[in-house]
């Protein structure tokens, strides 16, 4: 009686941790519809741009995300506001050891520790960001959208302290007498995922 007891327990825990295999689904993203925009500001004004994405991927469990990473390609990094000369200037110093030193670290990943559900298309993302090599954790807000074999995963806003991945450079935190010359510590993410069901 005891063996077939254990063994009914066995079969039960297998069972159910296969129907928790199978429940999950994974959606990779498509870079090319997909977008990461950011924006930094400074005393006098801000500037805005975008990065691509290299690759991706969600998990979900029926409607409801429950893991994901995505990579960004930091030597695409560009800058929107400017004319062409001092875009290129800009985009350069960007890519500079000022601040994402990009021919030492050209990607950036973003992944996913724990959501938390706060309605039925929306959701608290908590995760791990990584730049310069240097991983510190993140947390937003993001609006999940499924529809048939697609996802659209949207957070806006997303609020990055730079000092946390030692990029210093104009910080008032670190450097006295900037003036007008400082740059915020923070700057945004705006982050759009198109993903599609996986096939294999």
């Amino acid at each position: 009686m005891k063996k077939i007891l254990i063994c009914s327990v066995f079969l039960f825990v297998t069972l159910i941790s296969a129907f928790k295999q199978d429940a999950e689904e994974r959606y990779v993203v498509d870079v090319e519809r997909s977008s990461v925009k950011w924006l930094a500001k400074k005393i006098l004004g801000q500037h805005s741009g975008s990065v691509k994405l290299s690759s991706g991927s969600l998990m979900l469990n029926g409607s409801n995300l429950v893991s994901g990473t995505f990579a960004m390609n930091m030597t695409s990094i560009d800058c929107d506001d400017l004319d062409d000369g001092s875009n290129q200037m800009l985009t350069d110093h960007l890519k500079s050891v000022d601040f994402f030193s990009v021919a030492k670290n050209p990607i950036s990943t973003f992944r996913i520790t724990k959501v938390m559900p706060l309605s039925t298309d929306q959701a608290t993302i908590m995760g791990n960001l990584t730049i310069k090599g240097i991983t510190a954790p993140v947390t937003f807000t993001a609006s999940i959208r499924k529809q048939n074999n697609m996802i659209v995963a949207t957070a806006k806003n997303i609020k990055v302290d730079r000092t946390k991945y030692n990029i210093r450079y104009r910080s008032a935190n670190f450097f006295g007498d900037l003036g007008d010359k400082a740059i915020e510590n923070q700057f945004e993410l705006s982050v759009t995922l198109v993903a599609r069901l996986s096939v294999s």
